[in-house]
């Protein structure tokens, strides 16, 4: 049978157009070229790799993220909330309640910038030690890639410009020509893919090490936010030590912070009268309770009910309520179950929430951290209303008062023994 040869036009693996003009050379055989097909398949593992990885670094954000987003967001909540009172109080009359709440402000506002950019800090850090190792796994798949690609590159240079499409020359009837040609087709397609697959590779190679050398320069940043946070912090107690430190030392400091803090009663006795039962109703009386409401805290009374004198100075003050001793940040919770009345930062006693529990009946909670409740909240028995603070000399304390009937009474006659 006579050999028939045909023109074929195509295109080169590379997609470089070319024309095969009748009795061009053959060498291979299309033996030969099904064995590279196979060799091509087998070798065709590196790009799944790579598709992996960057659909692992494209997957949704995972619940840590989400928590940590959440984290963010209540510390901005927090700053800005501290940053209000600060400018509120920059307002005031200078008194030295209003000077001591200030360091305190200033203290807390510190503190939450350390506390957030450490948090940043740490996110930071994991977010390169991520993309270290993305970065790392994609360097060992280009590694990986690299040698085969040259190799065929070497392979479809010696070919020249035809390319796999010699096969078709050696094609001696129509029934085979679509079997060969769509062999010749996969090969080129294969062959193109896998130049592809390693560009992309190396691209994303390149913005992962940019990503990194961004998060490295966060972290130098944050790492300077922090240093200065904790200097500012220290700066504050400093201030606020040397103040206090001046009050007890001087009898007319003394005596002026004594009335400043008699003057703050007065204000707070005008405030729980105007409330006059706006809470709402309550559908369990407190006063069948006397002697077995909770604590609204765990720890040690350090300031009791009742007219308490300096010793080295004789000026005395009639407390209202009574002062808790207690790590910074506990939860502080309602002793019996009511609605909020009043939910604010109050000179002299820092965040203060009121519970109306109807009847005049009243429980307040003072020296607050943070407020986690809202004015007109029903709240039930052991409800969390906060986080424990600082009385106005920076020791952390809370302060609890309760009101029966409108008047002040020793709330230790009335909590669980």
């Amino acid at each position: 049978m006579a050999r028939r040869f045909f023109k074929i036009r195509g295109a080169s693996p590379l997609g470089l157009p070319y024309t095969l003009a009748r009795g061009a050379p053959v060498r291979p055989t299309p033996l030969a070229w099904l064995a590279s097909l196979r060799s091509l398949a087998s070798s065709f593992a590196p790009l799944l790799v790579a598709a992996t990885l960057s659909l692992a670094a494209q997957s949704p954000a995972s619940t840590a993220d989400q928590s940590a987003a959440d984290a963010s967001k209540r510390a901005a909540d927090r700053i800005r909330a501290l940053q209000k009172e600060s400018d509120a109080l920059a307002s005031q009359e200078r008194t030295l309640l209003v000077d001591l709440r200030k360091l305190e402000v200033d203290r807390e506002l510190k503190t939450e910038e350390l506390a957030n950019a450490e948090r940043e800090l740490r996110t930071t850090r994991e977010k390169v030690a991520t993309t270290s190792a993305r970065a790392a796994a994609l360097k060992n798949t280009a590694e990986t890639e690299r040698p085969e690609v040259e190799r065929r590159l070497v392979d479809l240079y010696k070919l020249g410009q035809a390319g796999y499409w010699r096969l078709l020359v050696d094609v001696d009837n129509l029934r085979s020509i679509g079997r060969v040609y769509r062999t010749a087709a996969a090969l080129n397609r294969l062959d193109r893919e896998r130049v592809q697959q390693h560009e992309r590779t190396l691209q994303s190679l390149k913005q992962e090490r940019e990503s990194l050398e961004a998060h490295m320069r966060e972290v130098i940043k944050l790492q300077g936010q922090a240093l200065a946070a904790k200097a500012a912090i220290d700066r504050a107690v400093a201030a606020r030590t040397a103040l206090v430190a001046s009050i007890d030392q001087r009898r007319d400091l003394n005596a002026q912070l004594t009335g400043e803090l008699e003057a703050a009663q007065q204000r707070l006795q005008g405030t729980v009268a105007q409330l006059g039962g706006r809470g709402g109703a309550v559908l369990l009386p407190l006063a069948p309770f006397r002697g077995a409401l909770p604590w609204p805290a765990q720890g040690i009374v350090t300031g009791r009910f009742g007219r308490q004198t300096n010793s080295r100075f004789g000026t005395s003050i009639a407390r209202s309520g009574i002062e808790i001793s207690l790590a910074e940040g506990q939860p502080v919770r309602v002793v019996h179950e009511g609605n909020v009345a009043f939910a604010d930062q109050f000179t002299g006693y820092g965040n203060l929430v009121i519970v109306d529990h109807g009847d005049s009946n009243y429980s307040l909670y003072g020296y607050l951290s943070s407020i986690d409740t809202a004015r007109g909240t029903h709240v039930d028995a052991q409800a969390q209303l906060g986080s424990s603070g600082r009385d106005p000399s920076g020791n952390p304390a809370l302060y609890f008062e309760l009101r029966i009937d409108g008047k002040p009474v020793d709330p230790l006659q009335w909590l669980r023994k």
